[in-house]
């Protein structure tokens, strides 16, 4: 497992970062997201999408999942109001991982048994006008090869 964090990231920081890791995507990416209300979740995956050609990027939170077409398809989880990894599988969680598409999901936390293993996870601190910091792991070769790219990110 390799490990970035990055701090003192200002909201113009985490939408390049957001675009940076965008362009290093593939198909069945997997990010996890990990953080506190505010703290950035969305902000990076608004960004991300806008780097697959996607707009109109909103926290999923009432709807548990959107899809988005674009250069990849974009499925945007928010397991915010699930209470385990069950409600997950429940609405068919397992058939996006052979679509072909990035699957971005807020709130990890909440469905820990339903991450693959390998993964990026990024675990992000801070909320409201203040910086943020933003720890990425990266949990396989794949993850790896784009957290050394990101190596040389500057805010």
């Amino acid at each position: 497992m390799e490990t970035l964090t990055l701090y003192g990231l200002s909201e113009a920081s985490m939408e390049a970062l957001g675009h940076a890791l965008g362009q290093r995507l593939f198909p069945g990416a997997f990010l996890a997201f990990f953080g506190d209300l505010g703290a950035g979740k969305t902000t990076l995956t608004r960004a991300l999408a806008a780097s697959l050609g996607i707009d109109g990027i909103a926290s999923p939170t009432f709807t548990i999942v959107r899809e988005h077409e674009g250069t990849l398809p974009l499925f945007h989880f928010d397991a915010y109001r699930l209470s385990d990894e069950d409600e997950l599988f429940a609405i068919g969680f397992d058939d996006y991982f052979t679509r072909g598409g990035v699957i971005a999901m807020e709130w990890c936390e909440n469905v820990p048994g339903a991450l693959p293993n390998e993964r990026l996870e990024l675990h992000l601190k801070g909320s409201g006008a203040e910086h943020r910091t933003l720890r990425l792991e990266a949990k396989g070769a794949a993850y790896e090869t784009i957290l050394d790219a990101l190596e040389g990110f500057s805010k």
